[in-house]
Formats: structure tokens, C-alpha cells, sequence
């Protein structure tokens, strides 16, 4: 059994169900999906919770199949696709099976283009795996990982987490490498999971992508009012606290719903030596943030020219912007041309900045800079 926390509002990792909210909906999706041979592109904008989701489902298939080996890989530190297999293979090898020194030597025999090196944990046998893989032996290198995979016949369901990396690899063709390995493994299911959402969109949908429709598409949204705020309820009223309705509501509006964002106020909410909590206690520590983040907030600025500051300003004080280029809306807030707030609008989304959301909305991404534009 895992200890409780001292904190019940994670803002970094999983712990178990009982610390996370929701997603009920999303997680038998993504599940039913996976148990029944069809990958998954999970898309949101970062900070919504994808992490958590993925390890909530994973979590939920080894309660039901004790044998069913699950890895979760964040390759957005990867620049190239010996970093990719380096750290797949880093991950999967000394994971997939109960090792003993035979096994491992057995393995290692398995692979041709590199030698996998095991050493043991003296107490618990627990196997760390060494790799030397060379830039010009990656993609062989691949393909026997995949191969080991397929081999084992065990039931393995893998997780790549910010997917659209591949894409700014300097090496041709991964996307259609990876592709052509990964359509032949009936032991093994994918989850694609990725925040920009434009370039994991073209990696699915475009016909001319060798991802094309090949993945069951999951996107996630705010988790709705009512659900998260029991949520939070339940948890502060296990501690022998309480939070009000009008309190939490308070947290959930200024941060437009955004999961980490609402889990940090909520952390910091709770931390507070009080067992009951105000309105004043959310502006107050809300305040505290942003006068926390002030020189990285001005920094994002002075990155950004005037137009694109003033039409930042504009979406952060209407919150969401369906019509940027409406005449009202740019006589609200003194902008000029629409071809300026056009080229604007694409240099604050390229550096995300602003984000377009599945309703076609323009939002600032970060909710505390949002709020800051606004003083």
C-alpha cells in the first residue's frame, strides 16, 4: 500500500485513483481502445493533465491483468532519433521480464547492432541496464528493441508522451520508420500523446502521413465544474478541512478550468495552517504567483513585439477570442490592420503563447500571465 501524501493535490506525477479527479469518460475510452488493438493520439494543450491520464490508465490495466507491462517514455528532451532509441531502449530493457543473470545474458545475445550491459541491486535483484548504441547503428537498433517486443508475446502498451518531436528531428523519414515497425506488433499497443496540437493533428489526419488514421483520437477538456469541485471537497474534508462552493468556484473561474493550474492553487490553499479557507485566501496567494513570476512574465514581453503585446493584452482580458479579426473586437482594443493582428495572432501561437482550443477559441496559455497581462 502507498503511503498518503502529505499534500493531497498533486502538481507532479501519479500517486493513485484516490488523488485523481475524474476522467472516467477518457480513461474507459482509452482502455477499451488499447485492449482491443487500437492505438491512441491523446492531444491537449500541456498542463491539462495527459500525464496523470496515461498513468491513471495504465494503473487501471494492471489491476486487471497483473501480467500486462505498461511504460511511459517523454521524449520532448529527444534531438534525434538515436536520442529517441536510446532512451526507448534504456526504458524497456530490464523492465519487461523478471531478470536473472542467465536471462540477462540470454538477452543481451538477443541483440546484434549493441550490447545491452545488466548489473544487479545487491538487496532487491532489481536489473539496471547500460546501453552504447551508435548514432549510425540507431535505426538497426530500433528495429531489434521492436523485435524483442514482438518476441516476448507478452502484452505491452507503451506510451510516448510529447509525440510531435519526431517531427523536429534532423533525421528523414521517422514517422514513416516508426510507422512501418509499429503496424506489426499484435502484442503491443501505443499511446501517441502530445500538446501541439496543429503538428499531432497533421501527423493523423493528413492523408499523406504515414500515421494516417491510424490511431483512435482522444482529445481532453476542462474537467466540468461540479465533479472537480466535489473532488476537492472530499479531499480537504479528509483531512478535516473545508473548502466552500463559492471558494473553489473562485479558483476554478481564474484559472478557466485548466487542471495543473486549479491543482496548485489547491496545494497552496491547503497548505495554509487554516482549516477553513476565504475568498481573500485565493486572491491573496493567486497575488503571491504572479509577483513570484513578475521577471519571467516581463521577460516573455520584452520577446514580443508592441502589436503583439497589445493584441495579447486583448485575448487575456476577453479570456477566450473566437473572432480576432472581428471589427468590434479590434476597435475594443485598439488594433489596427487585420492583416497585422493576422501575423501577430501566428507569432504568439508559434510561440505558444496563445493557444486554439477545439471550439476555435484564442487563449493565453499560461493562466497566471493571463491574469498578470490584466494589472
Amino acid at each position: 500500500m502507498k503511503a498518503s501524501l502529505n499534500n493531497p493535490f498533486l502538481i507532479a506525477g501519479y500517486h493513485s485513483p484516490a488523488y485523481f479527479c475524474d476522467r472516467e469518460t477518457e480513461s474507459a475510452k482509452i482502455i477499451s481502445a488499447l485492449q482491443n488493438d487500437r492505438n491512441v493520439s491523446l492531444i491537449s494543450p500541456r498542463r491539462m493533465g495527459k500525464t496523470g491520464l496515461i498513468h491513471h490508465v495504465f494503473y487501471r490495466i494492471n489491476e486487471q491483468d497483473k501480467d500486462a507491462r505498461c511504460f511511459y517514455l517523454d521524449i520532448f528532451s529527444t534531438q534525434n532519433m538515436h536520442d529517441f532509441v536510446t532512451l526507448f531502449g534504456k526504458t524497456i530493457l530490464g523492465k519487461l521480464d523478471d531478470y536473472s543473470e542467465k536471462l540477462a545474458k540470454q538477452i543481451s545475445g538477443f541483440f546484434k547492432s549493441f550490447r545491452p550491459s545488466f548489473t544487479f541491486d545487491a538487496v532487491t535483484g532489481a536489473p539496471t541496464v547500460s546501453l552504447n548504441i551508435q548514432p549510425e547503428h540507431a535505426q538497426q537498433s530500433l528495429q531489434e528493441i521492436f523485435d524483442y517486443l514482438r518476441e516476448s508475446g507478452k502484452r505491452v502498451y507503451i506510451a510516448f508522451d510529447e509525440f510531435q518531436q519526431i517531427t523536429d528531428y534532423p533525421d528523414k523519414g521517422v514517422e514513416a520508420l516508426l510507422r512501418s515497425y509499429i503496424q506489426f506488433l499484435p502484442n503491443v499497443k501505443f499511446i501517441f500523446s502530445g500538446s501541439k496540437k496543429h503538428l499531432m493533428d497533421a501527423m493523423f489526419s493528413a492523408v499523406n502521413r504515414p500515421f494516417y488514421q491510424s490511431t483512435q483520437k482522444i482529445g481532453l477538456k476542462e474537467i466540468p465544474l461540479d465533479t472537480y469541485r466535489q473532488f476537492a471537497a472530499t479531499l480537504f474534508h479528509s483531512r478535516q478541512k473545508t473548502i466552500g462552493n463559492d471558494v473553489f468556484d473562485l479558483i476554478y473561474s481564474k484559472m478557466s478550468g485548466h487542471t495543473w493550474y486549479i491543482q496548485l492553487i489547491l496545494n497552496q490553499l491547503f497548505s495554509l495552517s487554516q482549516d477553513s479557507y476565504s475568498l481573500q485566501d485565493v486572491e491573496n496567494l493567486i497575488d503571491e504567483i504572479l509577483e513570484e513570476e513578475n521577471a519571467t512574465f516581463k521577460t516573455y514581453c520584452e520577446i514580443i513585439t508592441k502589436g503583439q503585446l497589445r493584441l495579447l493584452k486583448a485575448i487575456a482580458s476577453e479570456k477566450k477570442v473566437s473572432e480576432p479579426f472581428e471589427a468590434g473586437f479590434m476597435k475594443r482594443y485598439g488594433l489596427t490592420a487585420p492583416s497585422s493582428v493576422r501575423l501577430a495572432l501566428k507569432s504568439l501561437t508559434d510561440k505558444m503563447l496563445v493557444l486554439k482550443d477545439d471550439d476555435g477559441n484564442y487563449f493565453v496559455y499560461d493562466r497566471f500571465f493571463s491574469l498578470w497581462l490584466m494589472f
